[in-house]
C-alpha cells in the first residue's frame, strides 16, 4: 500500500479516469487536479493526454501550469511520467496543430510519421525493444506488448531513449532523464504489463 499522493495533471485533455482507476488497481492513492497547491504537495506528477500537441500546449498556458510544471520538474526536481501526448509536450517542439514550442524538458522533437506501407494511425497492441536498463521496465520482460494510440511520434536528439518500438520505421516508445520519465504507449490501457509499469513509477 502507497500513502504518498500522486497528482494527474488536469490540463483538459486525456483519459484522466482510467488512468486514475489504474493507480487505484494498484493501491495508490492518486488525485486529479489543476490546482497549484496539490501539483505543489504532491509527491510525484502524471502528464497523461490524447490530442494535438498544439492544442495541448494552449491549455497548459491557458490554465497557468506551464510555469507550474516548469519549476516542479526542472527546479525541484519532482519526478513526473508522461503518457502519450504528455510524453510529446516534455519536447522542445512539436508540428501537430500547426507547430509550436513544448515545455523544453529534453531535447527532442515531436514529428509525424511518414509511412508508405502502414497506416498513419498506429493503433492497438505493438512490443518494445529495451534500448538500456529502466527502472520504469523493471520485473517487466523485454518485447512485451503495450497499447499505442498516435499518429506522431517523439524524435530523441540526446541519450535519453529507454525503448523503442518499430512500426515501419523504429521510433521511440519511451525515455527517461533524471526525474523526468515518458512512455508513448498507454499503460493504463496495458493490462497487467501495464499496471507493473505505473507501480514502477511508484516506487522510484
Amino acid at each position: 500500500m502507497y500513502f504518498k499522493m500522486i497528482c494527474i495533471v488536469d490540463y483538459q485533455l486525456g483519459n484522466l479516469r482510467s488512468i486514475f482507476k489504474a493507480f487505484e488497481a494498484i493501491g495508490q492513492k492518486v488525485i486529479i487536479s489543476q490546482s497549484e497547491k496539490d501539483i505543489k504537495s504532491a509527491s510525484k506528477l502524471i502528464l497523461p493526454g490524447v490530442g494535438s500537441f498544439y492544442q495541448g500546449m494552449q491549455n497548459l498556458y491557458a490554465l497557468n501550469l506551464f510555469d507550474l510544471l516548469k519549476y516542479e520538474v526542472l527546479n525541484k526536481k519532482k519526478p513526473i511520467l508522461g503518457i502519450c501526448l504528455g510524453m510529446q509536450l516534455f519536447c522542445k517542439y512539436g508540428y501537430e496543430g500547426g507547430g509550436c514550442e513544448g515545455l523544453d524538458f529534453v531535447n527532442a522533437e515531436v514529428l509525424q510519421f511518414s509511412l508508405k506501407k502502414e497506416k498513419l494511425l498506429h493503433s492497438g497492441w505493438d512490443n518494445v525493444s529495451y534500448v538500456k536498463e529502466s527502472a520504469l521496465f523493471r520485473d517487466i520482460k523485454e518485447h512485451s506488448d503495450f497499447y499505442f494510440l498516435h499518429s506522431y511520434y517523439v524524435k530523441c536528439d540526446e541519450n535519453i531513449e529507454s525503448s523503442f518500438c518499430n512500426y515501419e520505421i523504429n521510433f521511440c516508445a519511451s525515455f527517461e532523464k533524471d526525474n523526468i520519465f515518458a512512455t508513448q504507449f498507454h499503460p493504463e490501457k496495458s493490462q497487467k504489463i501495464g499496471l507493473k509499469l505505473l507501480e514502477n513509477f511508484v516506487n522510484l
